[in-house]
């Protein structure tokens, strides 16, 4: 009795619509999409970056206590009540408080608006993609002038490797009030990267339950094939040594507590409205406890699972530049000093630079010998955009059988970010059909192309020349502040709204047993107070920050280094206007709902019998 009793409570009128709901084929499926939506180009990017930055091994440590304190403990709480509910966001929780239901919009808003330059990174990767099938790689030597007198200026003042991406990838311009044109082949990526998306999604968990088989584990396979071939290349120690030598005292650094917090938070991709919506498809008596363990665990092992061929390759880019470098110096000096070249190698060059600064010291200097330091070269590493392109493009064309290793590295890359793709339109398709806003006559295949096109619509201001800059403002603006107000919403709404107690029912109704010690204290206390201290951390910083961006500028006059420019006024007012739009409308259903209640009271009192008893106040439906 005690069971059906909890049945009726805690699930509001599922009826016949949760009954005909679309489930998963099977368990494998579920856990499959579920991980590839978490585990996407940040795990790559990203994470290799912040633990280079923090002191290799010992940024570990605050990843770790923010993966048991934060990350966990959100992934089950949006995976339990998807799975009792069996909403999407926004019906989820609407159902355990009208006054909530701006949750799951704000949620909706930032899935459609991550899904605008998510998508148009698939859309660089495409490019990078069909260019490596080239031999030799286009970015691998800088094209001549027009009149074949020597290399482009520019690409001789940079690298090819930046030529390549800023001047033909990007065409980017000097400035962000700068637009320039549309670039027809950034436009042609674009559509195809969409068109991609909504075969894998037109029919919703049918088709992307079939392409996770693909998507979320072929990105492994290469991950596998690039740490066999990167530990046998020569300087992958050093990589790894870098990498995971701890630098204990950058513990002491408050912003590496907060890089770790916010990384994990992202990293599983909490506050999208995506898991809760792919837990709603599951049977409801299912163990969702053990299925955030696994997707968590799996996910950051992943990241540093990802790092070590990432950073073994690095290794190698380092030295093999550093070798480049000597060898320059080498050529000069035996040139310069009629030196043989047996005589001058790179083990005794210390001891020659020595010799010969003490005996030709002015001959030595009119050389303009380049300063080599492995060290150096070891922390020209770079994260996001940065690493993918730039960096790890530079290294591959030093690799044996280039050609080979840069498609199997962004086809990887772009089935890391197909699998989140999925996660984003699925946070944006489920709450709208749960809602019977689309109209009966509209096929639901026919509905998901037509938020395909709008967002390729959309997206089309990130293949203007400005569109980089544009990319790493929605980057920086959306997928941060809003999804931790939200991911606060949400804890609070369940523990203090919907009730801890109740939830645990429901929880011990699905898995059999009840929320533990270590559940209960990170929901109702720790994890929401890790969420207000990471955002008001957050705010601390960007204040004391000012907003700028990289701007390449050929006219700059450090080039090739990036410009660092500050945001034009109006520039940095979209930038608050993107983070307000999702958060804004928290207060402003809340608002809408309490003057509908105001005028169903007052319309109540009204139209009251003065002759009748009302015993009781209706419910705000």
């Amino acid at each position: 009795m005690a069971e059906e009793k909890n049945t009726e409570v805690s699930v509001p009128e599922l009826g016949k619509t949760a009954e005909e709901r679309p489930k998963w084929d099977n368990k494998v499926q579920y856990l499959l999409t579920c991980i590839g939506f978490a585990v996407g180009l940040g795990n790559v990017w990203r994470f290799p970056y912040l633990c280079q930055t923090y002191g290799g091994g010992a940024f570990l440590i605050p990843y770790i206590i923010a993966l048991i304190f934060e990350g966990i403990p959100l992934l089950h709480m949006e995976l339990a009540i998807g799975q009792r509910l069996r909403q999407g966001s926004i019906g989820v929780w609407n159902s355990i408080s009208p006054f909530l239901g701006g949750v799951g919009i704000g949620s909706l808003i930032v899935s459609f608006l991550v899904g605008l330059f998510y998508n148009t990174i698939l859309a660089w990767v495409l490019w990078y993609f069909f260019h490596s099938f080239q031999d030799p790689l286009p970015w691998r030597d800088c094209p001549l002038n027009q009149n074949k007198t020597g290399y482009i200026e520019e690409c001789a003042k940079s690298t090819p490797v930046n030529y390549f991406w800023y001047r033909e990838t990007l065409n980017v311009t000097p400035n962000i009030t700068d637009n320039g044109d549309l670039q027809w082949w950034m436009v042609i990526c674009l559509a195809s990267a969409w068109g991609i998306v909504y075969i894998c999604f037109i029919r919703g968990i049918e088709t992307i339950g079939k392409a996770v088989y693909v998507t979320a584990t072929f990105p492994y396979l290469v991950l596998t094939i690039f740490l066999i071939r990167a530990l046998t290349l020569p300087g992958a120690t050093e990589g790894l040594v870098y990498l995971f030598t701890p630098k204990v005292q950058v513990l002491k650094d408050p912003k590496v507590w907060l890089d770790a917090a916010t990384q994990i938070f992202f990293s599983l991709s909490l506050a999208f409205g995506g898991l809760i919506a792919f837990s709603s498809y599951n049977p409801q008596k299912n163990n969702c406890e053990r299925d955030a363990v696994i997707v968590g665990v799996i996910n950051s092992a992943t990241s540093i699972y990802a790092s070590i061929p990432i950073f073994a390759i690095l290794g190698f880019k380092a030295t093999s530049n550093y070798n480049d470098c000597l060898d320059g110096n080498i050529l000069s000096i035996t040139n310069a000093f009629n030196i043989g070249d047996q005589n001058v190698t790179r083990e005794n060059y210390d001891s020659w630079l020595k010799h010969l600064n003490t005996t030709h010291s002015q001959e030595l200097e009119d050389l303009h010998l380049k300063h080599c330091n492995l060290q150096e070269f070891l922390d020209q590493s770079a994260s996001g955009t940065g690493l993918a392109f730039i960096v790890f493009t530079e290294a591959v064309i030093k690799m044996p059988g280039s050609q080979v290793w840069a498609v199997l590295f962004f086809v990887m890359l772009f089935s890391l970010g197909l699998s989140s793709m999925f996660g984003n339109l699925e946070g944006i398709l489920t709450p709208l059909l749960d809602l019977h806003v689309v109209p009966k006559w509209l096929p639901k295949e026919a509905f998901t192309g037509l938020i395909c096109l709008i967002s390729f619509l959309f997206a089309l201001i990130f293949t203007m020349g400005s569109g980089n800059y544009w990319l790493e403002i929605f980057n920086n603006y959306v997928g941060s502040l809003p999804l931790l107000i939200i991911a606060f919403f949400e804890i609070i709404s369940v523990v203090y709204i919907y009730g801890i107690g109740r939830f645990s029912d429901d929880i011990e109704w699905m898995t059999g047993r009840r929320p533990n010690l270590y559940w209960q204290a990170t929901w109702r206390v720790i994890s929401p107070g890790m969420l207000l201290v990471v955002f008001l951390a957050y705010i601390v910083v960007q204040v004391q920050q000012p907003a700028t961006y990289a701007a390449w500028n050929p006219n700059y006059i450090n080039f090739p280094m990036t410009e660092a420019l500050d945001y034009p006024g109006w520039v940095f007012a979209i930038c608050i206007l993107l983070s307000s739009v999702p958060c804004i409308f928290i207060p402003i259903v809340a608002l809408y709902r309490f003057i509908q209640w105001i005028m169903r009271r007052v319309h109540q009192s009204q139209n009251r019998n003065p002759c009748e008893n009302h015993a009781y106040e209706p419910e705000l439906q």
